[in-house]
């Protein structure tokens, strides 16, 4: 695993540019900051958003506002809402976000999720 320096620093989130990714349905509306190993964003998924793709990267997932569930490919899914959060290794699990009335994320993933 690499090591990276980040200095201290405050974000404020409205200075970083939205970039829409289309959903099977509805939109997700990504603001990140990447750095070497490591990337952090606020992710917004619209009312009806459904992912396009069976994720395999790790995340710390922490819903900041609104609801959505998390569907695993083997069937199971999980709601979670307001103050609630997940994690998951690289390459543990095929999972997917779902969403009827939209929420508010903030995702981080990078190196120190990978496999041994």
């Amino acid at each position: 695993m690499q090591s990276s320096n980040i200095p201290f620093q405050t974000i404020n989130w409205s200075d970083i540019d939205k970039v829409i990714h289309p959903g099977t349905t509805g939109t997700a509306l990504w603001r990140t900051l990447q750095f070497d190993g490591l990337r952090v964003r606020i992710v917004e998924y619209s009312a009806g958003y459904l992912a396009d793709h069976w994720c395999q990267k790790g995340h710390v997932v922490h819903c900041l506002d609104g609801e959505f569930t998390t569907e695993l490919q083997t069937g199971e899914s999980f709601k979670l809402t307001k103050g609630m959060s997940y994690i998951v290794s690289d390459d543990l699990s095929s999972h997917r976000s779902i969403t009827e009335n939209g929420v508010k994320l903030l995702i981080i993933d990078g190196d120190f999720l990978g496999g041994a």
